[in-house]
């Protein structure tokens, strides 16, 4: 297992392997080969960055059978999903920011994500499992009373799409089995969601596969599985951690 982070240091950009407090400094890219130098930095001397830099953020939609049941969804044939811009990349450590023009509830959802690592195109779940390069977590923000605010259209890509709200991080854990993992959210410390990646109706590998027979997927992007039930709206001040077992703890603070 590895956590693969991307981090600032002295106005140089850099990629690097994380153990505790320590990143072991690589060269080269991260999705088609990248070597340690032989250089260390400690953590606590770099800004973290989001891990990767999708050329696509693609979020799934009901795709949770605890959060179908309760809102009285059917499980879908397909994935359900839009699409996240890179101005909403955001990462841990980050603050996710109120929009100016919005004054409505903005909710936190705790989610998997899972990072492509080589070009993905009409794949079968087996070849897809072979272009998951490793998981990281996700905070899907969301202005909710957008999304229907009109009734003849879901404004999902608006309500989805500001400035910060697509947190994700710290690190791309690789070579880990998150089967039997489990994804919280913690609001100012009190657990709000806690939900397994057993409840998710597609698992990361079909997901991929349904995914690249509609489009091509690129190193470096980011799916978002979607998430459980508990997703609740933040005040301004709060603390919202997204963790998951054996991939780590996205942390950021919500402010106006």
């Amino acid at each position: 297992m590895a956590q693969w982070v991307r981090f600032e240091h002295n106005g140089t950009t850099g990629i690097g392997t994380l153990d505790g407090e320590t990143i072991a400094v690589c060269d080269g890219d991260l999705f088609a080969g990248a070597d340690p130098t032989g250089a260390t930095a400690a953590l606590a001397d770099v800004s973290l960055l989001t891990p990767c830099v999708p050329s696509k953020l693609i979020a799934l939609w009901n795709n949770s059978r605890s959060a179908a049941e309760k809102q009285g969804l059917d499980q879908p044939e397909y994935p359900l999903f839009f699409t996240k811009p890179p101005n909403t990349y955001l990462p841990s450590g980050g603050v996710i920011r109120k929009p100016a023009s919005y004054d409505g509830r903005v909710i936190y959802e705790a989610e998997l994500g899972v990072v492509i690592g080589k070009v993905c195109a009409n794949a079968d779940p087996a070849e897809a499992a072979d272009c998951i390069f490793g998981y990281t977590c996700v905070n899907d923000v969301t202005a909710l009373q957008i999304l229907d605010a009109d009734p003849s259209f879901p404004q999902w890509a608006r309500a989805k799409g500001f400035d910060t709200f697509g947190a994700f991080g710290p690190a791309i854990v690789t070579e880990t089995d998150i089967s039997a993992s489990a994804i919280r959210a913690e609001l100012n410390g009190r657990e709000r969601q806690n939900y397994p990646v057993s409840d998710l109706f597609m698992q990361p590998a079909v997901i991929v596969s349904h995914l690249s027979q509609a489009m091509t997927l690129e190193p470096g992007d980011l799916i978002a599985c979607g998430t459980g039930p508990g997703a609740l709206p933040m005040r301004p001040g709060a603390t919202i951690d997204v963790i998951i077992d054996g991939v780590g703890t996205l942390s950021n603070t919500y402010e106006e």
